[in-house]
């Protein structure tokens, strides 16, 4: 069991003793706020038309991103009905979940040291994926990469959706940043 009280994640510590010197080197910040940092990381998983056969297939892809996340996922619902898909406004149709703090480093360590190694035929991550205002996004073909998911038990294997929010003001700035945190970018 971990003592949470003197627990500090890995990523934060390398964050506060390398990466903020390193950053603010080379931009040139003059104050240590002007520093870009991780604010946040969004996991989601769509469970799309089998949610809507299925209403059990959103609950387990709930319990699923909660076990990889080590925290409660909310279920998400269709904001609109849909009479193509069966779908109505309400309906069940995945999960999502928002780390901040200790659990993000957490999770963003698993990412990169864990995770990533584990995906087939993997070559690096899109180095274009940002979106003007220093955030990124990815997705995973499979939630099963992650070693909390037990792969005997999995009823299904969904796609995942990663945001990783910054507090840099350019896509330079959030990609010298996540590069810093050993980010394995392809271009």
């Amino acid at each position: 069991m971990l003592d949470t009280a003197t627990y500090t994640p890995r990523l934060r510590t390398q964050f506060r003793d390398t990466i903020k010197p390193a950053l603010k080197e080379e931009f040139g910040y003059t104050n240590d706020m002007m520093i870009p940092r991780l604010d946040k990381i969004v996991l989601n998983i769509g469970c799309g038309a089998e949610a809507v056969r299925d209403s059990k297939k959103a609950k387990s892809a709930q319990e699923d991103l909660s076990a990889i996340a080590g925290q409660k996922a909310v279920t998400t619902t269709a904001r609109n009905s849909i009479a193509g898909f069966r779908l109505r406004e309400g309906m069940p149709v995945g999960a999502k979940v928002t780390l901040r703090g200790d659990r993000m480093y957490d999770f963003l360590d698993r990412l990169i040291t864990v995770a990533m190694p584990r995906i087939r035929d993997f070559r690096g991550v899109s180095g274009k994926s940002f979106d003007g205002h220093g955030n990124y996004a990815m997705g995973l073909k499979e939630h099963i990469v992650f070693p909390e998911i037990n792969f005997d038990k999995v009823d299904e294997v969904w796609g995942m959706d990663i945001i990783i929010t910054t507090t840099a003001k350019t896509d330079a700035e959030a990609k010298a940043l996540l590069k810093l945190f050993n980010m394995p970018f392809n271009s």
